[in-house]
């Protein structure tokens, strides 16, 4: 669980996130949502500690991150994986050494252990036999399971997804939305999914917050969702479906 309570921040004297509070639930696929400018990113890296919020407090579990100090919070940080958008691996590493990458980064695993790790990730998320090829080699939606085998390849507690659906095809996002919530079942992580894609929204969005203008507007789940009256949630929903059916 990460629990964020009461978080502001501002810069430069603009207020960009106001008051927010949210439990963020173990096991389950946690999306936020909102236009771009709303917060979101500011948010998150308030959750992972790249940014210091003004007002408020983030909680990993029982644990007061936002109190630890900079060596403490690096211990938490290695229970987290992070999908960045895009995929973000290494153009010059091949699929085994992007996943691989990690563990030999923050672990004491022999190479042997290495290996057995990264051929596991990389089978948990159908990739077989393609761990000499190259990031160029393969096509978008496997970069984006090679990714997401190196987000879990230290067995983290607590996964951060920025946009996994960004540049797939309808059918490839459904797939990652499919694995992403697999996974987050299957180890109990506490999976925080940023998301423009309502697609990925209905599918697997089991608890949701909104965000308008740096304010929390409706938090729920996928069921409720579709017959929310918060003005601002309901234009982001069907202005987001019609232009999803636009590029279709």
């Amino acid at each position: 669980m990460i629990q964020v309570k009461n978080i502001s921040k501002s810069f430069s004297g603009l207020e960009i996130l106001k008051d927010i509070s949210f439990v963020f639930e173990k096991g389950k696929t946690n999306l936020i949502i909102g236009k771009s400018g709303s917060g979101k990113s500011v948010l998150t890296k308030c959750i992972v500690g790249l940014l210091e919020p003004d007002i408020g407090d983030v909680y990993y579990d029982d644990i007061k991150f936002s109190s630890l100090k900079s060596q403490e919070k690096k211990k938490v940080r290695k229970q987290i994986g992070m999908l960045f958008q895009g995929s973000a691996l290494f153009d010059s590493f091949s699929v085994e050494e992007n996943v691989a990458f990690p563990l030999r980064m923050f672990t004491k695993m022999t190479e042997e252990e290495v290996i057995e790790r990264v051929n596991f990730c990389l089978n948990r998320v159908n990739i077989l036999n393609k761990n000499s090829l190259y990031p160029s080699e393969i096509s978008g939606g496997m970069q984006k399971r090679v990714a997401i085998a190196r987000a879990i390849s230290m067995n983290p507690k607590y996964l951060f997804c920025d946009e996994p659906n960004s540049g797939l095809d309808p059918v490839t996002a459904i797939v990652i939305d499919e694995l992403i919530q697999e996974l987050t079942k299957e180890y109990q992580m506490t999976t925080i999914v940023i998301t423009h894609d309502m697609n990925s929204v209905l599918e697997i969005g089991e608890k949701i917050l909104f965000i308008e203008g740096g304010v929390k507007k409706w938090e729920g789940n996928k069921e409720e969702i579709l017959d929310v009256k918060v003005k601002e949630l309901y234009d982001f929903v069907y202005v987001s479906k019609f232009l999803q059916k636009m590029k279709k």
